[in-house]
């Protein structure tokens, strides 16, 4: 079995000892993905900055892995409220899988506990290597 890998990028860090996704073989499982300032460190009042910022670290991480967002089969969402969320994550949805018959599956539930965050995700990639 291949040895499981860390996967880590500039501008997204955990406070906790663990990496932003880990990685065996070709599947790479991400951990909890919020929308952080990758520059600051600082979560967003405004729930479209969050979902800009998230985006954006889904892409460094799998980037980070060797791949693409293309290799992503599956996102999994986290919002604080589902019936305005899910329609709040389709425009950097659509921009990051423009291809209706190429898009991955995606699910979107309600967030549990309190905090700044109003979105956050997880999400498994499938490499072709």
């Amino acid at each position: 079995m291949a040895k499981r890998q860390s996967v880590n990028f500039p501008g997204f860090s955990h406070a906790n000892p663990i990496p932003g996704a880990s990685r065996i073989g070709n599947i790479m499982m991400s951990s909890v993905i919020n929308g952080r300032d990758p520059e600051t460190g600082k979560m967003p009042e405004d729930m479209a900055q969050q979902i800009v910022n998230l985006f954006g670290h889904i892409r460094g991480l799998v980037e980070a892995a060797g791949g693409s967002p293309d290799d992503i089969i599956k996102i999994t969402f986290f919002v604080a409220d589902p019936s305005t969320g899910r329609a709040a994550l389709n425009d950097e949805w659509v921009a990051m899988f423009p291809d209706e018959n190429a898009r991955p599956a995606r699910h979107t539930q309600a967030m549990t506990g309190g905090g700044p965050a109003q979105v956050t995700c997880d999400f498994t990639a499938v490499f072709s290597d």
